[in-house]
This record gives structure tokens, C-alpha cells and sequence, in this order.
């Protein structure tokens, strides 16, 4: 008979572990499945979008440190427009509305910041 001082602490103390061979793969769960509501998630690897994003990316991190300077805004925000067109296209290449929505409005922004910083309009 288990007392409250020699029973096990939870479930995880029992039963079959991660090595018994009987558990089943996360992606072996989706196939038996066989729906089309549920799908593994991935980023394209090697395509168009992923060469786009990562230079996007590089363009970014320059921006943000120019940005951390701060004597240089010119640069901030050529990178930063740059950067942020790329990740505009990335978001229309996968159909990601936020991803269009987020960079849409940053572009309009970074715009204006440059009408202003070479025009004063």
C-alpha cells in the first residue's frame, strides 16, 4: 500500500520513458493525422526569401548600430530602409500579412525621416 512518504512525486517517476521504443515522434503524430489543419511550420532554407532575409538582417544590425552612434542618422536610415524593403518582400514572398503590415508602415516612416533629413519636409 503507497503511503503519502513512499509513493511516487508524479507521473513522470513510472510507466514507459523517452528509450522504451514505444513513444511516438511528434512528426510520426501529424502524419497518422492526415489532416490538413495541422502542419509542421518550417522557414525556407535556400530559396529566394532566405538570401533576402539574411542580408535583410545584415542591413538591420548596421542600421541599429549606426543608430546606437548616433552621429550618423544618414546611415541609420539608408540602412534601415533597405533592410526593412527587404523584409517587406520576405513578408509578401511568404504571405505574411504581419510581416507586410509591420514593414509597410516602418518604409513609410524610415521615408518621411528621409524626406526630413534631406529636404525639411
Amino acid at each position: 500500500m503507497a503511503t503519502e512518504y513512499n509513493r511516487p512525486m508524479n507521473n513522470y517517476t513510472e510507466g514507459p520513458g523517452p528509450l522504451d521504443g514505444k513513444r511516438i515522434k511528434l512528426n510520426d503524430k501529424i502524419k497518422a493525422l492526415n489532416s490538413s489543419r495541422v502542419f509542421k511550420k518550417i522557414t525556407p532554407k535556400g530559396d529566394l526569401s532566405w538570401y533576402v532575409k539574411w542580408i535583410s538582417v545584415v542591413f538591420i544590425v548596421i542600421a541599429t548600430a549606426a543608430r546606437s552612434e548616433g552621429t550618423i542618422p544618414h546611415i541609420d536610415m539608408w540602412f534601415g530602409i533597405i533592410g526593412t524593403l527587404g523584409w517587406l518582400w520576405v513578408g509578401m514572398l511568404w504571405h505574411d500579412r504581419a510581416l507586410i503590415l509591420l514593414n509597410g508602415v516602418l518604409v513609410t516612416l524610415i521615408g518621411m525621416g528621409l524626406m526630413n533629413f534631406y529636404f525639411g519636409v
